[in-house]
């Protein structure tokens, strides 16, 4: 006896519509195009920075701002600035790096041993002391310029490298941050097993603490160093002699002879601002991943 067997089933003549992606939201476009303004915005004086430092002073007046054109100068514009006046811009850059760096470290193990206490330590006054805290943090800097200088002047820290440096040691966003990464960051358990394992408190600070507010302490040392390097209204104060000066007093005073005798000219001095920006993009660029992680701690612990 033999079955029958039904014939196979012919193809559906029906296939499956391909899947269609999920149209973007408007929200999503209008952020996109908002951050999108917002970059060229930022990037654009920078490009022109760039641009303009390649350019003759007579070239720079004349076709776009934003490319290049005629002879290409960077070397010959660089060597102008770093020979002009006795090669007083080298000067100018070593004392900034004097003042950012040198405060910027200070400032950080500041912040770091005053955050770590306010966050670890019980004490009578310690909210009215983070309180005090964060009003400074809410205070402009540029509004202390002038009690420092009525304060350095009797003592006669005026025109020396100190009247920079001292104010530049202090910052409290700094202790903010350190404050609240080290409450959130160093856990009690591990403290209190570095003591019954016979730790001192420094050690335990020096060996523990540290290590784990690292990243906060890093965001800190950023901030104080771009902070300070891009200060002008403190060191124009402080300082007469231009041998002490940082470069942003400095470009202001060859952008101040405009009209006198010999002159800086424009493309020299752009170039000179150009040169100024390198450190800070090396350092952002070097640091990059401990200051996102550092924000990103200040902002959600």
């Amino acid at each position: 006896m033999t079955t029958l067997q039904s014939p196979p089933a012919a193809p559906s003549a029906v296939t499956a519509s391909p899947r269609r992606s999920a149209p973007v939201a408007p929200a999503r476009w209008l952020t996109l195009g908002v951050l999108g303004i917002a970059s060229v915005y930022f990037l654009a004086p920078v490009w022109w920075l760039v641009v303009s430092s390649t350019k003759t002073n007579s070239a720079l007046f004349s076709g776009s701002g934003f490319w290049f054109g005629g002879k290409f100068a960077l070397a010959a514009n660089l060597q102008e600035v770093f020979t002009r006046q006795g090669g007083i811009y080298p000067r100018w850059l070593l004392n900034t790096a004097l003042y950012a760096v040198g405060g910027a470290a200070v400032s950080t193990m500041v912040s770091a041993l005053a955050g770590y206490a306010l966050a670890k330590y019980a004490f009578r006054g310690r909210e009215f002391v983070f309180n005090v805290v964060l009003a400074a943090v809410l205070v402009p800097a540029p509004l202390l310029a002038i009690p420092l200088y009525l304060l350095f002047s009797p003592v006669h820290l005026v025109n020396t490298y100190w009247g920079v440096l001292i104010p530049s040691m202090v910052s409290p966003f700094g202790v903010y941050l350190s404050r609240i990464y080290a409450a959130a960051s160093v856990p009690d358990e591990l403290l209190e097993a570095g003591r019954m394992d016979g730790a001192g408190e420094v050690r335990i600070f020096a060996t523990i603490a540290l290590r784990l507010m690292s990243p906060a302490l890093v965001t800190v040392f950023l901030f104080q160093f771009v902070g300070i390097w891009s200060n002008y209204l403190l060191p124009a104060l402080m300082l007469a002699d231009d041998k002490l000066q940082p470069v942003t007093v400095g470009l202001v005073g060859w952008q101040a002879q405009r009209g006198i005798g010999d002159a800086v000219p424009f493309n020299i001095v752009i170039t000179a601002a150009a040169v100024s920006v390198v450190p800070l993009v090396v350092m952002f660029l070097s640091l990059q991943r401990f200051w996102r992680s550092g924000l990103m701690a200040g902002s959600t612990k």
